[in-house]
């Protein structure tokens, strides 16, 4: 029977490979009546080439590119980056790819190097998401998230990924990379945007609660 139960559920493929994503999508998604799939779970084999100048295009880019894939099935993705005015909005849509590589502490180093000698304001950032829903119908829902903090003057804790080692949060008095998960996901640029993706499923899986169309 509970098997039956979960074969009935519908499914939502949220486009990223991520892990440190993956989970978090997991917590503040949990409890929706709802299966959470990945592109690996369903052997979904894609790298959509983020070629837009905002973290709204390249969502876009990449729910479009896997909602091909799964013809039928609700499609999310999202995308996120660190911005720091002080150097031009450096990393920006950039921030996977700072420096020409995919590798966190690189990231963090070169990050660090950069903002050598810049104190107070000057070290302000904020980490901005945006996540795109493709509902069934094809209809596009988007939902975004920020959080304002600075970047500290050297790495912390090894929680959370990315560049949350060198985001302080004075909320928090703490970096990201100390802070407890719960604690990150009650601030975070991504846990308002997920918990607004949230919300706006409940309406939607209420109304559409016909048969699921598997692809």
């Amino acid at each position: 029977m509970k098997s039956e139960k979960k074969a009935q559920l519908r499914r939502l493929l949220f486009a990223t490979n991520n892990p440190g994503k993956q989970r978090e999508i997991k917590r503040i998604l949990k409890g929706l009546p709802l299966e959470i799939v990945f592109p690996g779970d369903i052997g979904i084999k894609l790298d959509p080439e983020e070629t837009g100048g905002t973290f709204q295009e390249n969502a876009f880019l990449k729910a479009e590119a896997f909602a091909k894939k799964a013809p039928g099935m609700m499609v999310a993705a999202e995308d996120s980056g660190l911005v720091v005015p002080a150097l031009g909005g450096e990393p920006g849509v950039r921030s996977a790819r700072y420096g020409g590589t995919r590798d966190n502490a690189a990231h963090n180093a070169l990050l660090l190097e950069k903002m050598r000698g810049l104190e107070g304001g000057q070290r302000a950032a904020y980490y901005e998401a945006v996540v795109v829903l493709l509902d069934e119908t094809r209809r596009s829902h988007v939902f975004s998230g920020r959080v304002n903090g600075e970047i500290a003057l050297e790495p912390k804790g090894s929680g959370g990924f990315g560049y949350d080692p060198v985001f302080f949060s004075a909320e928090l008095g703490r970096t990201f990379g100390e802070a407890p998960a719960r604690d990150k996901d009650r601030l975070s640029h991504r846990g308002k945007a997920l918990r607004a993706l949230k919300r706006a499923l409940v309406p939607i899986l209420s109304r559409n609660a016909g048969p699921e169309v598997w692809p």
